[in-house]
Formats: structure tokens, sequence, C-alpha cells
């Protein structure tokens, strides 16, 4: 009698096993998986608000929208060389080449002209025979309605007169004095006119010569990229 009711106790007795129910297993995978798509959905949202900041800053940098900047430039570019095409012909067509010469820079067209066509050394005063080629200057920017900017650059040698304390003052004067022959004499507006004294702060060469000194003194008349208001 005891042996059968140890059997039947036996057969009756519930199995433990050392892992955990198998309703578990399922559900941490469930729950794996949820966890992924809700990762997968933020991962997407950020593209896309990354997409979207990238796009505003593109209209803001750009402007309206309309056009792209590098367009923009490119058109600015165009103007520019043939601006400088036609200042080149027209510096050509009238013989001006042995006193001036043109460029271009980041500032727009620049006419370049050596101390020697305007003044005597240490003066400011613009020589009789350097009018006729600031005529020919005026007439020429008469037809471009560009800001002008009239600069003076001298060499690194020292002045220290009355009139000219040192170089910066020589520079402004020149410059100053350019600009004055074109309001007196050319019917010009003063508004158009910038006037800079650089003294010897913008060499376009070193002044270790004689040579590359003759150089650095000179006066720039920038055509610049702007018009005026």
């Amino acid at each position: 009698m005891k042996l059968r009711k140890e059997r039947f106790e036996r057969r009756n007795k519930p199995e433990h096993s050392g892992g955990s129910p198998r309703w578990m297993v399922t559900f941490a995978d469930l729950i794996t998986l949820i966890l992924v798509f809700f990762i997968l959905l933020f991962s997407m949202s950020q593209i896309d608000a990354e997409k979207f900041q990238s796009a505003v800053s593109s209209i803001h940098t750009n402007g309206s929208g309309d056009e792209p900047a590098s367009s923009d430039k490119a058109n600015e570019n165009k103007e520019q060389d043939l601006l400088l095409q036609n200042v080149k012909t027209y510096i050509k067509a009238h013989h001006l080449s042995s006193k001036l010469t043109a460029k271009r820079d980041e500032r727009g067209v620049v006419l370049v002209l050596q101390e020697a066509v305007l003044f005597q050394t240490g003066k400011a005063d613009v020589l009789k025979n350097a009018e006729p080629v600031l005529h020919q200057i005026a007439v020429l920017l008469k037809t471009i309605p560009n800001d002008i900017q009239v600069e003076g650059h001298t060499d690194s040698r020292r002045i220290s007169t009355y009139q000219f304390p040192s170089n910066w003052e020589l520079s402004s004067a020149r410059a100053a004095s350019v600009i004055r022959y074109f309001t007196a004499n050319e019917d010009f507006s003063a508004k158009r006119f910038i006037s800079a004294g650089y003294a010897d702060t913008k060499p376009v060469k070193d002044n270790k010569s004689p040579g590359h000194m003759k150089e650095n003194r000179r006066v720039e008349i920038v055509i610049k990229k702007t018009t005026s208001s």
C-alpha cells in the first residue's frame, strides 16, 4: 500500500525545469521587436529633421531662394570680366597704355597710374600734363554708373615736411587731389567718390629696389562693384 502511494505521488508531482517558462521567452521577443520598431521610427524622424534644417539654411544662404548664390557669383564674375575687357579696349584705343594699366581684384576693376604720371616726387598737386590723361579717364568713368574709390599709395621711404609729416598725409592728399580734379573739371558728383590714403601699407612689390619702389608709388582708381544709391 505504501509503495503504490509513492508511485501515485511521483506521477502527479509537477516537474520543474531550470529555465524560464516558455511564455516569458515569447514575450521578451515581442518586446525586443517593438523596441527595434520605435528606434527605427525615431531614426527616420531625426533624418527628416536634419534634411528640413538643411533646406531652411540653404534658403537663408541664397536669399529668396529664386537663384542659387553660386549663380549670382558667376554672373558677377562675368560682368566684371566684361567691364575689364571694355576698359582695356578703351585704354588701347585712346593710346593710354603708357600712362595706366587695368586689372581686376576683389574690389572691382582697378586703374593704376604711377606717381610720375600725376605728381612730382613728394608733392600732391596734379601736374598740368596729367590733366589730359585724367580727362580721358573721366570720359570712361562717365559711361559706368559704379562708385569710384581713389587710393593713394607710397613706397616705404619716410617723408617729414611741414605739409606732409608722413606718408599717410601724402597718400591721402594725392587721392583727394585726383577726386578734386574730377569734381571740379569733369562735372562729377562728389557722392560717387571715396578717398583713401594707405601710405606704404599695401605695396605691390617689396621696397628692396628702386624699380619696386617706383611701382609702389601709385594712385589706384577702383571702379567698385556697387553703384551709388
